[in-house]
């Protein structure tokens, strides 16, 4: 297995040696694989897309603005 040196903030190194039973490196390991399954299905959706950088953000406004529409009091 390959391993990994990561650089943290020293606020986050207090709190993981606060609770040094917490399994930092089991959550460490999932939250990357995480985000890593996330990166390939976008990567797949994105690829075939015909969608321009504009139309995206047209498509995030009206979302947006839809859900502030729903939430609003």
């Amino acid at each position: 297995m390959a391993k990994i040196t990561l650089s943290i903030a020293e606020e986050l190194d207090k709190v993981i040696r606060k609770y040094p039973n917490a399994g930092w490196e089991e959550i460490a390991r999932k939250a990357i694989w995480e985000l890593s399954r996330k990166l390939e299905v976008t990567e797949a959706l994105t690829k075939r897309s015909t969608l321009t950088e504009t139309d995206v953000q047209e498509i995030d406004k009206a979302v947006k603005k839809s859900l502030r529409k729903r939430y609003e009091l």
